[in-house]
């Protein structure tokens, strides 16, 4: 019914106070998105495989490699994700401390560089067939470190003068300070109560910087596949962000379904036209975006009756029109004498 489809569900924007609904989108290699799905938001994982895997049945693909976040790689979503056909590339909680991360981290053995200036090792692990790789990227490095140099500036500015407090405002502040995880994750208590920065804590950090660790469940995918395979994961984030920043997928005004469906819908197909342009210029949107913004179009009036006029294209705008199969518009448009403009 209309009234279930903008259901109450586990949100994932940590906002169970509002009626969401839950989309899916399939890529190509290339992240060109080629399909998208929206569901009630309580929808359950498995019943969105279940469907995906019906709807891409009849497209008879050679391979289908299911891509998902560690939000999703619980082992009972892994065994389904295999029975569903196909292999899986999961992402992994690097700073879980599970025995999987502990392993493929303590491992020793060289990175080999792949493409986009990452590097990737794979390390086998005892009673798994699967297989685990650790990529290295440094360029999110250098973010992870800027990231938290922020957080260490924050958590200094709150327990700067904390020594002074009384025992119980220091544990009210310890408390406060609790319910952030980026703060916390650095803070440590002396045992005469003091709170100081977990000196230990930033040097375990900074061992992870850049790092995510993966669990594929294909034999035959080479690390840089897997590599490559989760970075898609990575676009499919960047178009959902893009989705939802860009094109302003969110907040949906509609309570309807069929107009809730409408709007997820025209989002993604215009997502597919970025796509298509990025991929076909090699460029960001943005930048191409920016560019093709300068095209401006006049109208004046003069003894002759009335004309619109466009500026002169630029050259990086030539470029981008020829690249997309784009004919330039007409410079100069006259219209009829007494014709509005």
């Amino acid at each position: 019914s209309m009234k279930s489809f903008r259901a109450y569900g586990k949100s994932k924007d940590h906002r169970p106070d509002l009626p969401q609904v839950v989309i899916g989108m399939a890529v190509t290699r290339t992240g060109i998105p080629i399909r998208v799905w929206s569901w009630p938001g309580n929808t359950g994982d498995q019943a969105l495989i279940r469907q995906v895997r019906e709807d891409l049945r009849e497209w008879k693909l050679t391979r289908v490699v299911w891509v998902a976040d560690r939000g999703f790689a619980s082992e009972t979503n892994r065994r389904f994700l295999q029975r569903a056909g196909g292999h899986y590339i999961l992402g992994e909680k690097i700073r879980s401390g599970s025995p999987a991360a502990q392993a493929a981290l303590s491992r020793q053995g060289r990175y080999a560089h792949v493409a986009d200036n990452m590097q990737v090792k794979q390390v086998q692990l005892p009673d798994t067939p699967d297989r685990f790789v650790i990529c290295h990227n440094p360029d999110q490095a250098t973010r992870d470190a800027a990231i938290r140099a922020d957080l260490l500036t924050q958590l200094e500015e709150e327990i700067k003068n904390s020594d002074k407090l009384s025992a119980a405002k220091r544990a009210e502040l310890r408390g406060k300070l609790s319910t952030k995880p980026g703060l916390h994750r650095f803070l440590r208590t002396t045992p005469g109560g003091l709170l100081r920065i977990d000196k230990a804590a930033i040097k375990a950090e900074e061992r992870l910087d850049g790092k995510f660790l993966l669990r594929c469940s294909d034999p035959h995918l080479s690390a840089e596949d897997i590599a490559t395979g989760y970075k898609q994961l990575l676009e499919v984030e960047r178009g959902w962000r893009d989705m939802k920043t860009i094109i302003d997928l969110r907040p949906v005004y509609h309570r309807k379904e069929d107009r809730i469906r409408a709007h997820v819908l025209l989002c993604w197909l215009a997502l597919l036209l970025i796509r298509i342009a990025e991929t076909t210029c090699d460029d960001t949107w943005l930048n191409l975006r920016e560019e093709l913004q300068r095209i401006h179009v006049g109208t004046f009036t003069g003894p002759a009756g009335t004309f619109r006029q466009r500026t002169e294209t630029s050259p990086a705008q030539r470029a981008i029109l020829a690249k997309l199969g784009v004919t330039e518009p007409k410079r100069i448009i006259t219209l009829e004498p007494g014709t509005p403009g």
